[in-house]
C-alpha cells in the first residue's frame, strides 16, 4: 500500500474513531430488539408480582377482620329445652326462647317466649298454659354506657383497615424501589457492554491498520504487539461487561410474572429503554412539598398515628372499666306468643312486667387501674416512636434530595470531562498519524475516554436511583400509568 493509500486508510480510521466514541453515543440496536420501558416494567410488577398480590390480600384480610368485629352486633336467637322424667313421673319441662338485639349506642333489645309444665316445677318458672312472652330493653347506666368491648373492637377494626392500607403501600414501595434499582443497573450494564463492544471493534480495526503499516515499514513490528494487547484487554473488559449485563437481566427477570404466578423470562432480544436517566431539576418548593406529603402519607408515620388512635380507644375503654356495673332491664309480659292489642297500654305495662337491676364493683380495682396505666404507657411509647420516626423520615428525605442535587452537579461536570477526554483522544490520533505520538498514547487516551464515559453512565444510573429513592423517602413511589 502506498503512502497516499495509507493516509486515506488512517483518515477513515480517524473518522470511525470520532463517530464511534462521541460522549453520548450508543450503539444502534437491531430492529428485532424489544424495548422494555420502565413504565411497562412497573405495570407488570403491580399486576402480577406475588408480593403485589400479597399486598392486595392485606386489604381483604382487614375487610374480613372488620366484618368479624361487626359480628358482635349481630342479633342472637337462642332456644333451650329441658325435660325431666323419673319413675314414670314428669318432673318438669322447660322451654325458653330469647332474641337479643345489640345496638350501636349501648342498650340491648330483648324479646322471648317461655313455656313450662310439670308436677315439680319451680314456682318461679310457672307460666300460663299458652306460655309467657316478653319484650323489653336492657340499659347499662354505668360501665358500658358510652363505650364497651363491642364498640371498642369495631372502632379499632376500622382503624386497622387504614393501618393495613399503610402496610400495603409500604410493601409496594419497597418492591418498586428494589425493582427500579435493578432496572437502572440493567441499563447501566447494557450501556457498558455497548461501549466495550464499540471499543473492541475500533481496536480490532486499528490492529489491522498497524499490521499494514508495519508491513510497509512505516511502524515498528512491536507496535502490532501493542495493538494486539489492547484488543485482548478490551475483549476481557467486554466479557466482564457481558457477565454483569446477564446477571442484571436475571435480577430484572425475578420481578416479572404472568398470570397464575407463572414466572417470565427476559429474552436476549429484550433491552432496557435508553432514555429515562436524563437530568430533571426539581422545582424550588418541591422539597417542602415532599416533606409535607411525607408527614401525612408516609406509611410508617401513618401507622404510628393510627396506632395512637387505637390506643386512645383502648384508654377510653380502660377508663370506662373503672365505673361500676349498673344495668337496668325492663320487660313487659303477656300470656301467649302472639302480640295482644292491650300489651302497650299503660295499665297493662304497669301490672305485667319483669324488672331487674344489677350492680357490681371490685373494691380495689387493681386490674382495671393496671390496665389503664399500661395503656397510657403504651401511648407514651407510641408517641416517642412517632417523634423519632418523623425525624428519620425528614432526614432520609433531605439526604435523598441532597444526593439528587449533588449527582446533578457531578453529571454536568462529568459530561464536560467526557468532552475534554474526547478532544484529547482525537488530538492524540492526529499526532499519531503525523508521526508525533505513539500507539501506546493513543490507546491510553482512548481508555481514559472510555473510563470517563463509563463513569458518566454510572452517575446517570445513580441519578435515576436517587430520584426513585427520593419519592420512596416521601412515602410513595410515583408510577406512570
Amino acid at each position: 500500500m502506498g503512502i497516499k493509500h495509507s493516509r486515506v486508510f488512517w483518515m477513515v480510521l480517524f473518522v470511525l474513531t470520532v463517530l464511534g466514541s462521541k460522549p453520548n453515543a450508543v450503539a444502534q440496536v437491531t430492529d428485532s430488539a424489544q424495548v422494555l420501558t420502565l413504565r411497562d416494567f412497573h405495570r407488570l410488577i403491580l399486576q402480577y408480582h406475588p408480593v403485589a398480590s400479597q399486598a392486595a390480600l392485606l386489604t381483604e384480610q382487614a375487610r374480613q377482620e372488620l366484618r368479624m368485629a361487626r359480628g358482635a352486633f349481630d342479633p342472637i336467637i337462642s332456644s333451650k329445652l329441658y325435660r325431666k322424667e323419673y319413675n314414670g313421673k314428669e318432673y318438669f319441662t322447660l322451654w325458653n326462647n330469647a332474641l337479643r338485639v345489640p345496638t350501636w349506642f349501648g342498650p340491648e333489645f330483648v324479646a322471648g317466649f317461655d313455656q313450662t309444665q310439670g308436677q315439680y316445677l319451680n314456682p318461679e318458672n310457672n307460666t300460663p298454659a299458652n306460655g309467657l312472652s316478653y319484650a323489653g330493653i336492657s340499659v347499662p347506666l354505668g360501665q358500658g354506657l358510652f363505650i364497651d368491648a363491642r364498640r371498642a373492637t369495631i372502632r379499632q377494626a376500622k382503624l386497622m383497615q387504614e393501618i393495613v392500607e399503610a402496610d400495603r403501600i409500604k410493601l409496594i414501595n419497597k418492591l418498586l424501589l428494589q425493582a427500579t434499582k435493578d432496572y437502572w443497573d440493567w441499563l447501566l450494564f447494557f450501556r457498558e457492554t455497548q461501549l466495550y463492544q464499540e471499543s473492541l471493534e475500533l481496536a480490532s480495526f486499528r490492529l489491522n491498520a498497524v499490521k499494514i503499516r508495519a508491513q510497509e515499514g512505516d511502524l515498528a513490528a512491536i507496535d502490532t504487539v501493542e495493538a494486539l494487547t489492547e484488543v485482548q484487554n478490551r475483549q476481557v473488559l467486554l466479557e466482564q461487561a457481558r457477565l454483569n449485563y446477564n446477571n442484571a437481566r436475571l435480577m430484572v427477570a425475578t420481578h416479572l410474572w404472568a398470570e397464575d404466578q407463572v414466572p417470565l423470562e427476559l429474552q436476549e432480544s429484550t433491552i432496557p429503554a435508553i432514555l429515562g436517566s436524563e437530568l430533571t431539576s426539581l422545582p424550588q418548593d418541591s422539597l417542602q412539598h415532599l416533606l409535607e406529603i411525607a408527614k401525612v402519607n408516609h406509611p410508617d408515620l401513618r401507622k404510628l398515628n393510627l396506632k395512637g388512635q387505637q390506643l386512645q380507644i383502648e384508654q377510653q375503654f380502660a377508663a370506662d372499666k373503672l365505673k361500676p356495673k349498673l344495668n337496668v332491664e325492663y320487660n313487659v309480659l303477656q300470656s301467649d306468643f302472639y302480640l295482644n292489642s292491650d300489651v302497650l297500654e299503660r295499665q297493662h305495662m304497669g301490672a305485667n312486667y319483669k324488672l331487674g337491676v344489677s350492680f357490681s364493683l371490685p373494691l380495689f380495682l387493681r386490674e382495671e387501674r393496671g390496665k389503664l396505666q399500661l395503656t397510657k404507657a403504651k401511648q407514651q411509647t407510641n408517641n416517642l416512636a412517632f417523634v423519632q420516626t418523623v425525624r428519620e423520615v425528614e432526614n432520609n428525605l433531605l439526604a435523598a434530595f441532597n444526593e439528587w442535587q449533588a449527582l446533578e452537579v457531578q453529571i454536568r461536570l462529568q459530561e464536560r470531562m467526557v468532552q475534554n477526554a474526547d478532544v484529547l483522544r482525537n488530538g492524540e490520533v492526529i499526532r499519531f498519524q503525523n508521526g508525533e505520538s505513539s500507539l501506546f498514547l493513543v490507546n491510553a487516551r482512548e481508555m481514559k475516554l472510555m473510563e470517563a464515559q463509563l463513569k458518566l453512565y454510572v452517575l446517570r444510573a445513580k441519578y435515576a436511583k436517587a430520584k426513585t429513592l427520593l419519592y420512596w423517602s416521601a412515602g410513595n413511589i410515583e408510577v406512570d400509568e
